[in-house]
């Protein structure tokens, strides 16, 4: 919906029906990715592409009975490569498409959503599109990060529930998709398609320090949907072939490089820093600005134990307090009694991933209650051990 949000908020705010359709699901070499949008307006006008050009017109003569109808519906476009031509979609591949009736009526929440999106405040819109009862489809949940007030209901209080958990996963990782469910929102079930699209750029992961290490962690961040930054001073470390999976490859003093980024506004509350190089000319530096001068998500510090309380000790003299002193996870990662370089990045990503959602990093057969959108209750107040020495 992003791309034709301007003219949809136009027609909105004149009081006009719109037949908008959206692609919620591709497969093989369907040419639009799930989220591109086509509008078919009030006077006829096409906006946007569903396909670029294939099956915009059948797309279209389904809006307008839509909007007449008031009935959403999802449909599937596409056949295989060899005989594509058959249904219009000459580049192969197959799509759904959600064609929904747009209007103050139909989508009030509308306004607040471009809002959000128009001041870069993460949002996500969750639409039922397939469902056994037909009065559920087109039902729609707004759904904001966690905290904050979630809009409109998808027919009881336990598809809402799951919805809302999984979107905020979706939404802190800047990802689009298609969820599935039992009809009344059961995680194992089958039924009921959500279209989940999460407005909100992908988080950072800024990771300093060009070594084996690295490469692993940037790989697991990529597949995680952070957008990865690897960053070292050292040109001959630092090189894109080094490090296929991140977006850029920096060569820049680390700490001159985060006040740069940090300056530029290009850093939030959803960055996440891991300093892998455990030197303290490179370290000290840039941790005294990453736990001062920053609300970031997530700062980790490769190093042994030894290491550690050197850095520790050197950041005290810094002038860093306590308190800043224990937002920063070091020796980093939880304890999975890695070894390698990939089995290490395994275990940061856990890490990550259990504080951002509140987890404890413990055995599930070991806790009991909820697994999903919250900590885990625990049989036990055992608080889980350190990390294992690391190089």
């Amino acid at each position: 919906m992003r791309d034709v949000l301007d003219e949809l908020l136009t027609w909105w705010r004149a009081g006009e029906q719109v037949a908008m359709g959206t692609v919620v699901a591709t497969f093989s070499s369907a040419p639009r990715p799930p989220g591109a949008a086509m509008l078919v307006g009030p006077d006829g006008q096409a906006v946007g592409s569903v396909s670029g050009g294939c099956v915009e017109g059948a797309v279209y003569e389904t809006g307008q009975k839509v909007v007449a109808a008031g009935t959403p519906t999802l449909e599937r476009y596409g056949i295989s490569d060899e005989s594509a031509f058959a249904v219009g979609l000459t580049c192969g591949g197959i799509l759904d498409v959600f064609i929904e009736r747009v209007s103050q009526a139909d989508f009030p929440e509308l306004g607040d959503i471009a809002e959000d999106v128009a001041a870069g405040r993460p949002v996500a819109v969750a639409t039922v599109v397939a469902h056994p009862d037909p009065a559920r489809v087109g039902r729609r949940l707004v759904i904001r990060p966690e905290g904050d007030v979630v809009q409109g209901s998808l027919g009881s209080v336990r598809a809402d529930d799951s919805v809302t958990d999984d979107a905020r996963g979706l939404l802190a990782a800047g990802r689009t998709a298609t969820l599935e469910y039992g009809p009344d929102g059961e995680r194992r079930g089958e039924g009921m398609r959500v279209f989940v699209s999460a407005y909100a750029p992908r988080p950072r992961m800024l990771v300093f320090g060009a070594i084996d290490f690295a490469a692993a962690v940037a790989g697991i961040g990529a597949f995680l949907g952070y957008k990865v930054t690897v960053c070292d001073a050292r040109p001959v470390f630092a090189t894109a072939t080094r490090f296929p999976a991140a977006e850029e490859v920096i060569v820049r003093w680390p700490h001159e490089y985060l006040a740069e980024e940090l300056a530029a506004g290009r850093v939030d509350e959803r960055t996440v820093v891991c300093v892998l190089t455990h030197d303290p000319k490179f370290d000290v530096p840039l941790l005294t600005l990453a736990l001062v001068e920053t609300e970031l998500a997530y700062v980790g510090a490769m190093g042994s134990r030894r290491t550690h309380e050197d850095r520790l000790d050197r950041l005290r003299e810094n002038g860093l307090t306590e308190d800043q002193l224990a937002r920063l996870s070091s020796p980093v990662g939880l304890d999975l009694g890695a070894r390698t370089p990939e089995e290490t990045a395994v275990s940061i990503a856990a890490e990550i991933i259990a504080l951002q959602w509140g987890g404890r990093g413990d055995r599930l057969t070991e806790t009991v209650g909820p697994i999903h959108g919250r900590a885990a209750a625990f049989v036990d107040d055992a608080v889980p051990s350190g990390v294992r020495e690391q190089n």
